[in-house]
């Protein structure tokens, strides 16, 4: 059994996890990040499928705080993000029409999951490493599925509160107070000779407000620079996804959603080369609340973080994370931390 001995051990390589071990990490202490998953970035997610790809979680960024503004600039810097468009459609009434309120929406010409690949760089991963139990023993020990036992002195868990609750709820009980609404994400591919279709559209997104399944329409493929084919992404809402969540034929559920986006959209929608469907189980969390952290009462460190601090987009995740970094070390050896470690990488 290997076992490997580290100042903190982070769980969850999603937004909060990133910004804080990457924090962390600059000021001098030895960190790992752990994900259950075998990429980065949590529902910063891209799909590859058939030559293309296409972003099935988060579909942007817009920038609300400096900070985060400052995170964004260095990525457009390193030709990571661009300004993708600056009106997202909406859908009211049946009808498709601009949004009155206008910002710059940030995109990844070579998908979303490149934020997560750069906020990595320089860290101590275990990916594909499931955290199943978390014991306090002269410091933490975290035993991973795979085998391998992680000692730290602190921990800091970053994964949506339902299965943060499940790995150390006995040590914060509000965690059980938060909870998820899911999402289905139906990704599609068309074949090259739509591409002229998608050019002649006078919109890139939409947000369906009011319709009964739908959340949202992307085409994709509009994110990146010489796109050749179109790539769709399709998300529902919370209620057709809460009542079809468990559904045994998940492609026929993407089908569904396909469909109903046809209707209100454009027909060609209806028939892609490729459909694949992805469910989140944790996309949302209902009721957002304050804190950006919750502190356990224990001997070693544990502090549990994540995007339910304070909201429930991926900026709020990101200040979660900082904060988190900020406290942490405040209680270990208070190092100089840096005050725009993305500037750094």
């Amino acid at each position: 059994m290997l076992d490997s001995q580290f100042d903190i051990a982070i769980v969850g390589a999603g937004m909060a996890g990133l910004s804080c071990a990457q924090m962390l990490h600059q000021a001098g202490y030895k960190v790992v990040l752990i994900d259950k998953s075998r990429g980065l970035g949590g529902r910063i997610a891209t799909r590859r499928l058939q030559g293309t790809h296409a972003d099935h979680g988060v579909c942007y960024l817009k920038p609300k705080s400096s900070k985060f503004q400052s995170l964004l600039n260095q990525l457009v810097d390193r030709k990571i993000l661009r300004v993708w468009t600056e009106t997202i459609h909406e859908l009211k009434e049946g009808k498709i029409q601009p949004s009155q309120k206008q910002a710059a929406c940030y995109a990844a010409m070579n998908g979303i999951s490149a934020i997560a690949k750069f906020l990595s760089i320089g860290l101590t991963l275990r990916l594909n490493h499931r955290v199943e139990r978390i014991e306090e023993q002269n410091g933490w020990k975290l035993y991973c599925e795979s085998g391998e036992v992680i000692s730290a002195n602190a921990v800091i868990v970053a994964i949506p509160a339902p299965q943060a609750a499940m790995l150390c709820g006995s040590w914060i009980e509000e965690l059980k107070s938060i909870d998820y609404s899911p999402c289905i994400s139906a990704i599609a591919v068309y074949p090259m000779e739509r591409q002229a279709e998608v050019e002649r559209l006078d919109w890139k997104a939409i947000v369906c407000l009011e319709d009964s399944d739908l959340g949202w329409i992307g085409i994709d493929s509009t994110k990146q620079l010489n796109p050749v084919q179109p790539a769709i992404v399709i998300q529902s809402n919370a209620r057709f996804a809460t009542q079809y969540l468990e559904d045994s034929d998940l492609q026929q559920v993407g089908e569904h959603l396909l469909k109903r986006a046809a209707e209100v959209a454009e027909p060609w929608f209806n028939c892609p080369e490729v459909l694949q469907v992805h469910r989140w189980r944790y996309a949302f969390p209902i009721n957002p609340i304050s804190e950006k952290y919750f502190v356990a009462d224990t001997s070693n460190p544990m502090i549990c973080t994540g995007d339910w601090g304070d909201g429930n987009r991926v900026e709020n995740a990101f200040h979660a994370g900082i904060a988190t970094a900020t406290y942490l070390n405040q209680q270990l050896n208070d190092r100089t931390l840096p005050t725009a470690f993305w500037m750094q990488i």
